[in-house]
């Protein structure tokens, strides 16, 4: 399959053209790549169970987990469900567009592959220039899991779907490297309260500020739970090499280093600004100073380092208040081991 490329960076009559070509192509039933301001999502039709469908094929990924689907306005979204609970516009007018999806009772409008079955449907309206420009010249509510091959590292530009899906998917719309980094927060609004199914950029603190309480699903890592939203199930975010989350001391991180060193491994270290100038070993990825910039490159760091470069990657622990709650949610999942030092 040949997979077209379009470059609508510029934000040009040129851009606006090749943004309806791909909105062709979804309503024909093609899968098309396109950025949020999380993650590049894989899109296709959310009505039709056989564009859908590409989706997994295209990714590799198991049917039994639920996808989102991504609409342009409010309207849009209440298309889709029933029975919205009353809290819920406040949260949809004061999170959306943004980097939050809710789960609502569906309607049936969503085709079954991407709900998996279930009685609920997540919804997101990205806040992304590109991706409100496709949604709203496609008027079709598009699915969109990320769009990457199932278990690599969430991808966060266009080259890096590029690597994954070319020639399994129609199109790739390049809009530029993503803003927040990470997946959405997936928030099941079915309920008198509401629970957080995953943590991401909208903290359970701010959504407390307009909601009272809201609750944290213990179930996030029981694997025997059928999900309700994507990323609750299976192994995800898996970087080429092996990876080591430690928590501890810069002293302790570079002990850890050193010694699988003196093993003959060689060791990739992914760290904060502050961490990596203390730390004064190489190879280190800079993630930034602030959890913000770790979000925003956690899985490019995860990516940049390949089978040929490095044996070993380690990664230090970082707190978990605000986003580094999604931070460290992610990392866990692509640990193979995690350190208490």
């Amino acid at each position: 399959m040949e997979t077209k490329r379009w470059d609508v960076t510029n934000n040009n009559d040129h851009s606006k053209l090749r943004i309806e070509e791909a909105a062709r192509m979804l309503k024909a039933g093609q899968t098309v790549a396109f950025p949020t301001e999380t993650v590049y999502g894989l899109g296709a039709d959310a009505t039709s169970e056989d564009a859908v469908a590409k989706i997994f094929q295209a990714k590799g990924r198991p049917q039994d987990n639920p996808l989102i689907a991504h609409v342009a306005t409010k309207e849009q979204l209440q298309k889709l469900v029933q029975d919205i609970p009353s809290y819920v516009d406040k949260l949809i007018d004061t999170f959306s567009p943004g980097p939050i999806t809710f789960v609502l009772p569906s309607n049936g409008a969503c085709a079954d592959n991407v709900t998996a079955g279930l009685s609920t449907v997540g919804v997101r309206i990205p806040d992304h220039p590109v991706a409100q420009e496709l949604l709203k010249t496609c008027t079709i509510p598009i699915a969109a899991p990320s769009a990457n091959l199932s278990g690599k590292p969430s991808p966060t530009t266009a080259d890096h779907v590029w690597e994954d899906l070319q020639g399994k998917i129609s199109g790739i719309v390049d809009g530029g490297p993503t803003g927040v980094g990470l997946e959405s927060t997936v928030i099941d609004c079915s309920q008198s309260i509401p629970i957080i199914l995953r943590p991401g950029g909208i903290t359970k603190e701010q959504l407390e500020l307009v909601v009272g309480h809201v609750m944290v699903d213990p179930a996030l890592a029981n694997e025997q739970e059928k999900p309700k939203a994507p990323g609750m199930k299976y192994t995800h975010y898996s970087p080429e090499v092996p990876l080591w989350v430690v928590s501890g001391t810069v002293d302790k991180l570079r002990e850890i280093v050193e010694k699988e060193r003196k093993r003959g491994k060689r060791v990739g270290v992914l760290a904060s600004t502050e961490t990596a100038n203390i730390l004064e070993v190489k190879p280190t990825m800079n993630l930034g100073s602030t959890i913000q910039e770790i979000a925003t490159n956690l899985y490019d760091g995860l990516r940049k380092f390949k089978q040929s470069d490095v044996d070993l990657i380690i990664c230090e622990a970082f707190p978990e208040q605000d986003i580094g709650q999604a931070v460290m949610n992610r990392l866990r999942k692509a640990a193979t081991q995690y350190i208490e030092a």
